[in-house]
Formats: structure tokens, sequence, C-alpha cells
């Protein structure tokens, strides 16, 4: 089993309706017809396999940059609004995931552009491309906390 997709309500219902798919977690909350009652779906489990064709991976944007790192400065772990080359391009740093972290607009201007062992600096994790694909950030983490089991960061 792995997420596929996110879905409106109107057609995970019908997907449930048709036998196309079961109904892995629900909130409590019924969906109520005339003559059928459906509890809310707000995950789904598809009944057959679905060929996934292979996704691109996600390139390191601004915004899946502070996704990946949840919007906290690599250096100083406060709130991060920019993100910050740990090997700087400008001595022949690459734009790739392992090379960029978020942070903060102080840490940033204060490491400009040198290394980190010239400023005593370490960082906290080691950066990699994150697993997930753009459709299943964080941030879907945090818009329903039910599906954090089925995401793998």
């Amino acid at each position: 089993m792995e997420p596929l997709c996110i879905l409106p309500l109107k057609r995970a219902v019908m997907l449930v309706m048709s036998g196309k798919a079961t109904v892995l977690e629900t909130d409590g909350r019924q969906l109520h017809a005339e003559h059928v009652s459906v509890p809310l779906p707000v995950v789904l489990c598809l009944t057959r396999y679905v060929h996934v064709p292979v996704r691109r991976p996600v390139p390191p944007t601004r915004r899946t940059v502070l996704a990946r790192d949840s919007h906290r400065c690599a250096y100083c772990g406060g709130g991060a609004d920019t993100v910050d080359h740990v090997h700087p391009r400008s001595r022949g740093g690459r734009h790739e995931w392992s090379n960029v972290v978020a942070a903060c607009v102080r840490c940033n201007h204060r490491k400009a552009d040198r290394l980190l062992h010239e400023i005593g600096w370490e960082l906290s994790f080691t950066p990699r491309a994150p697993r997930w694909s753009v459709a299943f950030g964080t941030a879907a983490t945090r818009a329903e906390p039910l599906w954090s089991q089925y995401l793998v960061a």
C-alpha cells in the first residue's frame, strides 16, 4: 500500500459506493442519502492494484526545502523564511537537496559565503532529498492528522 493522491470528497464517496475502494479511516461522521448511509472517508484503500508510473523527483525549491525542514532554521532552530546553500554556490556548491537547508534571514546573512567549519557552526542533521512527493508533504499531514501514519516522511 502506498499513497496515490488526495481526492475530493465526492470522488472518494463514488469510489466507495462503486466498490472500487474501501474506507480505512473515518472521523466518525456519516454521509446520509435516502436509502444508504456511508462513513465519511478520510483514508481509502483501492480494492484492485493500480500501476503508478515512476514519479519524478521533487526539485529543491524554496517551498519544498522549507517544507522538508518544517520551516525551522538549520543553524539556530528558529523560524526559517529563506534557504541557504551549506557549501556556497560561489565556492562550487551545487543546488541540490544535500546542499540546501532552510535558514532564517539572520543566520543566512551571518554565514554569508563561508563554509560551516570556517565559522564554527555545525548542522544538527544531514540534508537529504525527501521521500514524499509535492502532494504529500508536511502540509498534508497538518491538514489531516489521520493521514500521518500512511505518509512516510
